[in-house]
Formats: C-alpha cells, sequence, structure tokens
C-alpha cells in the first residue's frame, strides 16, 4: 500500500495530537509569565507534525529520512521539557508521565517508520547493483 498524502499517516495524527494537548496545557495561568517555556514546548510539538508532513512532501524517501530525524528530536526535546516543567512545579506528575509516554511513543514510531525506510533504500541499493554487476 502506498500513502498518497502525509495525512493518511497515523504517526503524523498522533502528532497532531500532542501538538494540541501541550498547547491545551500552556494555555493554563502559570505558563502565562513564563512565555519563553510556553513558547519553546509549543515549537517542539509543532514540529514533530511539521517536519512528517514536510519530509513527506518531498516525496524522496532522502528528504523524508532527514526530515523524520528532525521529528524524532522533536519528541526528545518535548520529553526533555516535560520533564523540567514537572521539576519546576509546572505540571503535575501525571501530566509529566502522558507527556513523556506520548513523545516517547511517538519517537518509537518515527524509529520504526526511519528503520522501514533506510532498509528499502538498501533493498533498493543492493537490486540495482545485482543488475548491474551479472
Amino acid at each position: 500500500m502506498t500513502l498518497k498524502k502525509f495525512e493518511d499517516l497515523e504517526v503524523w495524527k498522533d502528532s497532531i495530537q500532542l501538538g494540541k494537548e501541550i498547547y491545551i496545557l500552556t494555555q493554563g495561568e502559570i505558563f502565562k509569565n513564563d512565555w519563553a517555556l510556553r513558547d519553546q514546548i509549543r515549537r517542539a510539538s509543532v514540529s514533530v507534525s511539521n517536519n512528517i508532513a514536510e519530509g513527506f512532501e518531498y516525496n524522496n524517501n532522502n528528504y523524508f529520512i532527514k526530515y523524520l530525524k528532525i521529528a524524532k528530536g522533536s519528541c526528545g526535546e518535548v520529553r526533555s521539557m516535560v520533564i523540567l516543567m514537572n521539576e519546576i512545579g509546572y505540571i503535575n506528575t501525571n501530566d509529566k508521565n502522558k507527556f513523556y509516554a506520548m513523545s516517547d511513543s511517538l519517537s518509537n514510531r518515527i524509529g520504526g517508520l526511519l528503520k522501514y525506510l533506510n532498509q528499502q533504500k538498501l533493498n533498493l541499493k543492493n537490486s540495482n547493483s545485482q543488475l548491474s554487476n551479472p
């Protein structure tokens, strides 16, 4: 099955959910006075879905792989920030665990997609070299 648009990717749909929930979380009163932290975690969470979408739209596996790596890195940034936000008392442990798990799951699934795409590249390279070496 070939996907025709990034909106069909489950990992993209889940990354949109992460961004949405981070926006809702950071609308709270405690974040109104710390706009730098609020904006940084919002940018990191939105970066996940945006990089999946951008990479897909290039219609080139090498670019898609590049942008998926950036999206995966943004998942790590979200995890780091939710730990910090919990440590400084901005969010409770339940919220920390929830957002940590969401971003960790996304990171793992993006990693699985990266592994698949890299394997496809290797398979294509091997089949091309077999064709040129009779």
